[in-house]
């Protein structure tokens, strides 16, 4: 089975002996605890949504998998599974049919993580494929025991349906389909795909992401109430931690005032590692100042800048926001300038915000407004931004016009590395018919009024 294949011994088959008279707690049941977000109705749209989008496309079979947990941190759905089912199953695969225009869910019977008979008191149990509530309650009728899966794949192949996989990215070729040796992935996407085609040598496997990207693109009215909370929380944190500011604190100090404003506000978690950096710091991408434990503790020294790009997840929904702070308080007036224009960059971008326009319009827009001699120290990327939803970097396809209901992050982000000096700003904005409402509309944009926030709280 493939999560055999993947992980390895899944105790999917672990014994169901255990019963509630032999613990001294009750069998725990998955809505003891799990929650939906949004009501059964909101998923079963988006279903119907890629069913038909697929059906367009040839039709077919879509399989997303859910997250196998290991340990350890609190369980995190993987993205696709969790939007078109809103479970939070361990181990699953969900199937979408555009053939027969069905929906069902592989799952253990039980789940392993609640299993243990040596310690029965701590470990009572938990069905899954088993307890009928989850399909009543999730509005999917057929969740099934995962040791069905391969012979519902051997009809799907031996029928001549396509088996689509989202591989995350839109790549015209599968990787799996070239003539180059099979690199190691790390998705458990791209696992499954890997799973099918050495299963099933003659299925014909087609990458669903464009399918995806499309609907993950524009959110509904319940995500959109989500995603305003998510950044309101943030923003909140933001200038409370901006309060610690001053020179001789360390940036570790900035990161737990962020992050412990964002779990006071009702945050279950971090939408990725806070980066929060100073001085030589800020001129460097997070990735790389993340390979050495020690380089992100620094204390900062007057005449720094401190740069935030942070954002809280609630709800599975991400945040991402930033500005620029002075360590002293005050900017000088090269920093002030230089926040100027960068400001103006991004409120230019802001302002063309409309149904209708393109991502590469608005980078025109930007490059309209950064000074010849200033545009090789910008990270321009496509547009100075990237879509949000349940990723910091969701799913999106560069030449669609915006429509109502996008949500994306403005950045411009300025690395000078001869004059030793970086900036950023970044806000989130929500497409609406006419224009764009700013989600982070809580954070100052002036040099002045970022001054002000700087040491408050010291």
């Amino acid at each position: 089975m493939f999560l055999l294949f993947v992980l390895g011994a899944l105790a999917v088959g672990l014994p169901a002996t255990i019963h509630a008279q032999e613990s001294q707690n009750r069998e725990e049941r998955f809505f003891d605890w799990a929650r939906m977000t949004f009501p059964a109705a909101e998923y079963a749209k988006r279903r119907e949504a890629l069913i038909a989008s697929l059906a367009e496309n040839g039709g077919g079979v879509f399989l997303a998998p859910s997250d196998f947990p290991v340990g350890g941190p609190t369980f995190r759905q993987l993205d696709n599974f969790l939007h078109f089912t809103g479970l939070e199953l361990p181990s699953s695969v969900l199937v979408l049919d555009a053939d027969a225009g069905g929906t069902l869910v592989f799952a253990p019977r039980r789940d392993a993580r609640f299993e243990r008979p040596s310690r029965p008191n701590d470990f009572p149990g938990r069905p899954l494929a088993d307890d009928s509530n989850i399909a009543t309650v999730s509005g999917i009728a057929r969740i099934e025991p995962f040791e069905g899966f391969d012979n519902f794949v051997d009809e799907v192949v031996d029928g001549g349906h396509t088996i689509w996989v989202d591989f995350g990215s839109p790549s015209a070729d599968p990787w799996f389909t070239t003539t180059q040796p099979i690199r190691v992935q790390t998705s458990q996407e791209s696992a499954l795909a890997l799973y099918v085609k050495n299963r099933w040598p003659n299925a014909v496997v087609k990458n669903a992401y464009e399918n995806v990207a499309a609907i993950r693109m524009v959110k509904s009215e319940a995500e959109i109430v989500v995603m305003r909370r998510a950044a309101e929380i943030s923003a909140l944190a933001l200038l409370s931690a901006a309060g610690y500011v001053g020179v001789g604190v360390d940036e570790r100090r900035l990161e737990a005032e962020f992050e412990a404003g964002c779990k006071r506000g009702g945050a279950q978690r971090l939408a990725f590692p806070s980066i929060i950096k100073s001085g030589p710091n800020s001129l460097w991408p997070w990735r790389v100042l993340a390979t050495h434990y020690d380089r992100r503790n620094r204390e900062m020294v007057d005449g720094d800048l401190v740069i935030f790009d942070v954002g809280c997840e609630l709800d599975h929904y991400a945040s991402d926001m930033g500005r620029t702070f002075p360590a002293s308080g005050t900017f000088t007036d090269s920093q002030r300038e230089l926040l100027r224009w960068v400001t103006i960059v991004a409120d230019s971008i802001i302002a063309a915000v409309k149904p209708g326009i393109t991502f590469r319009q608005l980078t025109e827009v930007a490059i309209r407004q950064i000074p010849p001699n200033q545009r090789k120290y910008m990270q321009t990327g496509l547009y100075f931004g990237h879509h949000l939803g349940l990723d910091s970097g969701d799913p999106s396809l560069e030449n669609a016009p915006l429509e109502p209901g996008m949500i994306f992050t403005v950045e411009p982000w300025y690395y000078n590395h001869d004059s030793e000096v970086a900036v950023f700003v970044e806000d989130e904005v929500l497409v609406t018919a006419d224009g764009a409402e700013v989600l982070t509309r809580l954070l100052p944009r002036t040099p002045e009024d970022l001054e002000r926030l700087v040491g408050k709280r010291r």
